[in-house]
């Protein structure tokens, strides 16, 4: 029995948030916020949209 992949909402959220904050400050470094701040969001809600199981026992 193949068992799904633990995806949840607010990993994909925490994750965005997160990737917006490192992305802003890495594209400072780099010399353009605004695109860091969008890759970051991508990153960092697919990262943790994924690897994030949440609570255990949810049904």
């Amino acid at each position: 029995m193949k068992r799904k992949p633990h995806r949840n909402r607010r990993g994909l959220f925490l994750g965005a948030v997160l990737g917006a904050v490192v992305g802003y400050f890495a594209g400072r470094t780099l010399g353009n916020p605004a695109i860091g701040i969008i890759l970051g969001t991508l990153a960092g809600s697919a990262l943790l949209y994924r690897i994030n199981p949440g609570p255990w026992n949810l049904r």
